[in-house]
């Protein structure tokens, strides 16, 4: 349509940066995709450029409007969604990185989380952040940068030095370092954000010696953030309204807005989501408190299970093992594969997420006999993922008492056939895929939108919403718990090799 305008979603993920123009029906006429290079300087610890992070952003933008031969002025406004806990930390005045990003996978402050719990913080910053202390989160990442890079805290504390995940160095970027400022999901990943005042912690600043002058301004997820500078895009000022973390993007774009409605992204990890409503809950099984996001002067609050390791497992068949040559190969060698039901992969080359939080824990093969082969091997490790989805799931209704009815998926690896007709049989729960798998851009273009009235409410978003394919579970109560009770057994035999090899 010649007079009509779009929003542009910038979803910045671990592996790749795209950028997505949406229409009014929430469909996509555009997109780019530039990759993202990690480095490992370290067994456990994972890095990448912040520089190549925004450069490859900019790229995406001016590709996505040449090739869809769309003019900045008829992009309304823009929303960026950004994986989340990773950490940047740069020199206010030269612009300049101090160092490469600590991406969240990346292991290498288990030691000062580790002194953390050591020293018997943990119900004090559970209370405060709904968070359990990991490495995984941005705080032990900040003190790490400030204690390891010559000088940094000297800088930090003289105040010119400014922290920010992903969202925040690119917003910071997009107004020529104008705008210092995150949103509430970001700032709920940090461990220093107290989820129930709505601040900065001060108690927990102090805990880990960061200066407050280095931590970003919060507000709202559907906010008017800034205007991208002159120099960005062609001489056009576009609002910034909408940021929120690559999950919580994915809760809003599948309208799982009211309590008790659930997600489960499949992505790089699997992050698992429930809708908790606007009273924030702890978890006594290992779940996170996290907001959902910031929307008219309300927050929502959800659980959250994180499996560290989902597509990053599909990806290892195919990179490391070269039982395929594309992932997308997967779904078929699964479904051909001679029955074991025998066999299990746990996948925790990162340690294990929720419900365990085990740091030490490191992948593990079960049940192999002479007559295992490819197919049964990329069958278990599809399977895993459902089965490590079953454990939060299990766990988040035993603490709320919210049955889940129905489990909303997106994400890349929920395309795989194999893998949702699993995943429904294993839960005993239909299964239902959103219409697109990029449910994150369009959730924080859904935010952007909305705070420029581009979308005039929620309703109007709710009758474009559609459903792509339902999954019904077939396996019988006694069937399906036998499957997982074998996955438990393997976890907790994964789980003693830990103890047993840190003894």
């Amino acid at each position: 349509m010649k007079n009509e305008q779009y929003i542009l979603a910038i979803d910045e993920g671990t592996t790749s940066v795209r950028a997505i123009l949406f229409n009014h029906a929430g469909q996509i006429v555009g997109q780019a995709q530039r990759l993202i290079q990690q480095s490992f300087p370290h067994p456990g610890w994972v890095e990448q450029d912040p520089l190549e992070i925004w450069n490859n952003t900019e790229t995406v933008i001016s590709e996505v409007l040449f090739q869809t031969e769309t003019p900045p002025y008829k992009v309304r406004a823009i929303g960026i969604s950004n994986q989340r806990e990773t950490t940047v930390v740069w020199n206010r005045k030269t612009g300049q990185p101090i160092h490469n990003a600590i991406v969240w996978q990346s292991k290498q402050t288990n030691e000062l989380a580790q002194r953390l719990k050591d020293a018997g913080n943990q119900d004090l910053i559970q209370q405060k952040t709904g968070l359990l202390i990991d490495s995984y989160f941005s705080a032990t990442k900040i003190q790490w940068l400030l204690d390891e890079v010559p000088k940094a805290r000297q800088q930090a504390e003289a105040g010119d030095l400014l922290f920010g995940t992903i969202d925040t160095w690119l917003l910071w970027k997009l107004t020529n370092g104008h705008v210092h400022a995150t949103d509430m999901t970001n700032a709920s990943r940090t461990m220093l954000y107290n989820i129930h005042t709505l601040e900065w912690d001060q108690d927990l600043l102090k805990l880990l010696n960061i200066p407050s002058s280095m931590l970003p301004t919060v507000h709202e997820s559907s906010h008017f953030y800034g205007y991208t500078q002159e120099f960005t895009l062609m001489g056009v000022q576009i609002p910034i309204t909408g940021i929120a973390g690559d999950q919580q993007a994915s809760l809003f774009g599948e309208l799982a807005l009211e309590p008790g409605m659930t997600k489960n992204t499949y992505g790089t990890g699997a992050f698992i989501m429930m809708n908790l409503g606007q009273t924030p809950r702890l978890s006594e099984h290992g779940l996170l408190t996290t907001i959902a996001y910031g929307l008219d002067g309300q927050v929502s609050y959800a659980f959250e299970g994180s499996v560290f390791t989902a597509g990053a497992a599909v990806n290892w068949l195919k990179d490391q093992l070269k039982l395929v040559q594309d992932v997308t190969e997967t779904a078929e060698q699964a479904q051909t594969a001679a029955p074991n039901d025998q066999l299990y992969v746990v996948p925790a080359f990162n340690g294990l997420g929720a419900p365990y939080w085990n740091q030490a824990a490191r992948g593990a093969i079960f049940g192999i006999t002479q007559q295992t082969d490819d197919k049964q091997l990329i069958k278990a490790t599809l399977e895993s993922l459902a089965f490590q989805t079953r454990d939060v799931l299990e766990t988040m209704t035993k603490e709320t008492g919210l049955p889940v009815k129905s489990l909303m998926v997106d994400g890349g690896v929920s395309k795989n056939e194999y893998l949702m007709q699993f995943q429904a049989d294993i839960l005993g729960t239909e299964i239902t895929r959103a219409p697109l798998t990029e449910t994150t851009a369009l959730g924080v273009a859904y935010l952007a939108g909305l705070q420029v009235k581009y979308w005039p409410d929620l309703a109007t978003i709710k009758e474009i919403t559609r459903t792509t394919h339902r999954y019904q579970p077939h396996f019988s109560v006694t069937q399906r718990d036998a499957r997982y009770a074998g996955w438990q057994r393997a976890v907790q035999a994964t789980q003693l090799f830990a103890e047993d090899k840190h003894d």
